[in-house]
């Protein structure tokens, strides 16, 4: 089955930037919707931005004009993170809506049927 790897993560200084990639190991002849979340410790697991089979974005009010997600093909995805924060701190997770209609914001954790196994992102 599909297997997604998140790569990229590491320590930052508040104010800089970092960004992180997500390979598919399959491709599927489609653009599934795909997203980050991410999760801090001792915090529920929360999600950060979105992108549809179109290509339309999404994100959440924290990250809002500092993450950029993108994506170059139907397997791999991007997020690219600029004026961290100290609050960015987090494992992040890709996700993707494999296989499933995709049209829109999924923004649930249940909406997501593949994961990555997260990548840790320190700012300080």
């Amino acid at each position: 089955h599909v297997q997604l790897v998140e790569s990229g993560g590491g320590s930052a200084l508040a104010g800089g930037s970092v960004r992180l990639s997500c390979a598919a190991s399959e491709y599927t002849g489609s653009r599934p919707c795909m997203a980050w979340f991410r999760q801090a410790p001792g915090k529920e697991r929360e999600w950060v931005a979105g992108i549809d089979t179109t290509g339309r974005t999404n994100y959440a009010d924290a990250v809002k004009g500092r993450f950029t997600i993108s994506r170059d093909n139907a397997k791999n995805v991007y997020l690219q993170m600029i004026s961290l924060k100290p609050e960015d701190t987090a494992m992040y997770y890709c996700a993707a809506r494999w296989g499933l209609y995709c049209r829109g914001t999924y923004s649930r954790q249940v909406e997501y049927n593949v994961w990555g196994q997260g990548t840790q992102v320190t700012v300080s």
